[in-house]
């Protein structure tokens, strides 16, 4: 007699939000070598400052003050690391990168952590997927899609994941969201190749849209279960 491994069974939303729900702080570093080495999947939420990245994960999370929304926007100049999962036996992590392009920071500033997130980007190991958070009623912005360009080539290559959150859709009628997913979708299409792992979203922090398909998603990219059906895959 053998004994049969069973087939994982398809995460439910439940249970992919439930999943979210254990991140907690880890680390904070203003630098990329003082992040600590791990093999743990590392999934990185970037974007404009303004954009809702922070209420993003907290919303993801359902705690208030997870990641930090400064009152002044684009001051918050660290890397911030929390984890998820079991708490003795994590098994993957969110990274909260600082927002970009707020007029107010003086230009020494953004110009050290441009180069910090372009190393974080380009050489981060654990790195497996990027979250990347755009004000839907804006689009994607010249600095948002300087930062596409710039992971395309390991999207490409299968390496990183991405998702692209259109954010405050609530703000937005049907058609107009319709055209936000549509112009951001053809923007990515010339930048993706047919293995590459992307999708586009509408999101909604205050409606709650969006979030369990978000949840389904990542918890994908951790653990590999079952694949996420996003509004629009490229």
């Amino acid at each position: 007699m053998t004994n049969e491994i069973p087939e994982a069974q398809p995460i439910t939303e439940k249970l992919a939000l439930a999943w979210t729900h254990t991140a907690r702080f880890l680390t904070t570093a203003s630098q990329l070598v003082h992040l600590p080495a791990t093999e743990l999947p590392e999934i990185a939420f970037v974007g404009r400052s303004n954009a809702g990245k922070s209420t993003a994960i907290n919303t993801l999370a359902q705690q208030k003050r997870l990641a930090f929304a400064s009152k002044t926007p684009g001051r918050t100049q660290h890397i911030n690391l929390f984890e998820l999962g079991p708490k003795d036996a994590p098994d993957a992590l969110f990274a909260d990168l600082p927002g970009y392009g707020y007029a107010a920071v003086n230009k020494s500033a953004k110009l050290r952590w441009q180069k910090v997130m372009a190393e974080y980007l380009e050489v981060r190991r654990s790195l497996s997927g990027v979250v990347l958070m755009v004000d839907s009623r804006l689009g994607l912005t010249d600095l948002d899609k300087q930062l596409l360009e710039f992971v395309a080539a390991r999207v490409a290559t299968g390496e990183i994941k991405l998702l692209v959150l259109l954010t405050k859709s609530d703000k937005l009628n049907r058609k107009e969201a319709d055209a936000a997913l549509r112009a951001t979708t053809e923007f990515l299409a010339g930048l993706t190749t047919e293995t590459s792992d992307v999708a586009v979203t509408l999101f909604s922090a205050l409606k709650k849209s969006g979030v369990g398909d978000v949840a389904l998603a990542l918890h994908e990219w951790a653990h590999g279960t079952e694949p996420f059906e996003a509004s629009a895959s490229v």
